[in-house]
């Protein structure tokens, strides 16, 4: 049992309670780790020390990068801008396909490398002309004291909060989470409890739950992603009752994203995604209903692209993560024939392009440094 260390890293943290048999149990996620002193859950960021639950990555990240917005992916939350991410360590699912295993599955002492306070993230972001700030990477579920209080700090200098998430939460903390984001995508990694169950080793419910809440009963723009895999979850039922789902559930309006699976961690004898597969599932989204279908993870311009549901004319075009056509009107309507198009738009689009920025945190506070 590695001891959980002493150190400003390490704050108390809400969301649990005391067993009968003695152990404390984390009640932020579905899991509900019950553990004794010393032990840590899941996730390995939240654990307990002596009576009380704490979080070991308050202030520390994996990283800092500026990206484009439509890289979380976001494509109808002020698109073409610049969003600050970063992420911390851990995760609270166990995704055996997942693509960012070297910080999800990693131990943080080993990969959180930079420390930056809330008040530095909102600093920066703020310098480096985002509109807003993403947690990703991995599941801000895990950092959420962490997460919610760099976004009470972007909030007091105009900067919005981006959670890109797989939405394993339990209700309480959920509620407090969505009051401070502007923005959510959240993975509905598939359709079935047998997936969640065998791959994700979590369940479909509370995520079903999560996107039913954030759409229903928060001002929180939400956008769903769903990576494709050959033979687990690409199958025309499954996707089928996936998109009638979102449509009666969510409403037509809400973003899906069809993104391509590449072998990675523990599924690396699973072929990629063939670029048919995720056509195929626009097609059907689209013909259930759903307004907005795109295609990710691979060269597609019309899939990328945003087209007015009522006309039929390209509203926002993409090439990967550059924009090109740009046919909204200054309140959010096509051009062609007045039909108002879903989402949180700038009267102009962003200009950040595809570029990636990495930020080095210590050197950036230091510049900013009186």
């Amino acid at each position: 049992m590695e001891a959980i260390p002493e150190d400003d890293a390490v704050i108390d943290v809400n969301y649990w309670h005391k067993l009968d048999d003695g152990r404390l149990q984390c009640d932020l996620c579905p899991r509900y780790c019950k553990l004794h002193d010393g032990q840590r859950g899941l996730c390995f960021v939240r654990g307990r020390r002596g009576d009380t639950m704490v979080l070991t990555t308050y202030g520390r990240s994996s990283g800092f990068c500026v990206d484009p917005i439509e890289k979380k992916p976001l494509n109808h939350f002020y698109p073409g801008s610049a969003v600050f991410s970063f992420g911390t360590a851990g995760c609270n699912l166990a995704c055996k396909f997942c693509q960012n295993w070297d910080i999800s599955k990693s131990r943080e002492i080993d990969t959180l490398a930079d420390a930056a306070t809330p008040e530095a993230i909102a600093r920066a972001a703020e310098e480096l002309d985002c509109r807003s700030v993403a947690y990703t990477y991995n599941d801000p579920v895990i950092f959420h004291e962490y997460a919610i209080d760099v976004a009470k700090a972007c909030h007091e200098r105009d900067i919005r909060s981006v959670a890109v998430t797989a939405g394993y939460v339990c209700a309480e903390p959920r509620g407090e989470f969505y009051r401070h984001m502007d923005a959510a995508n959240v993975d509905l990694k598939a359709f079935t409890e047998r997936f969640y169950h065998k791959i994700v080793g979590g369940h479909l419910q509370p995520v079903l739950e999560t996107l039913e809440y954030i759409k229903h009963e928060t001002d929180t723009w939400l956008e769903t992603t769903t990576l494709l895999i050959p033979g687990e979850n690409d199958s025309d039922a499954e996707l089928d009752e996936m998109t009638k789902w979102v449509v009666d559930k969510l409403g037509p309006d809400v973003p899906m994203h069809f993104t391509a699976f590449h072998p990675d961690w523990k599924m690396r004898d699973i072929p990629p995604t063939p670029p048919e597969t995720l056509t195929r599932a626009r097609k059907i989204a689209m013909d259930n209903g759903v307004r907005y279908a795109y295609t990710g993870n691979v060269h597609d311009e019309d899939g990328g692209s945003t087209w007015c549901h009522q006309c039929g004319k390209k509203l926002i075009g993409r090439d990967w993560y550059t924009l090109g056509e740009w046919n909204l009107t200054a309140d959010g309507k096509c051009r062609f024939c007045g039909t108002p198009c879903a989402g949180v738009f700038d009267s102009q689009p962003g200009t950040w392009g595809a570029q990636r920025r990495p930020v080095n945190m210590r050197e950036f506070t230091l510049h900013l440094t009186p």
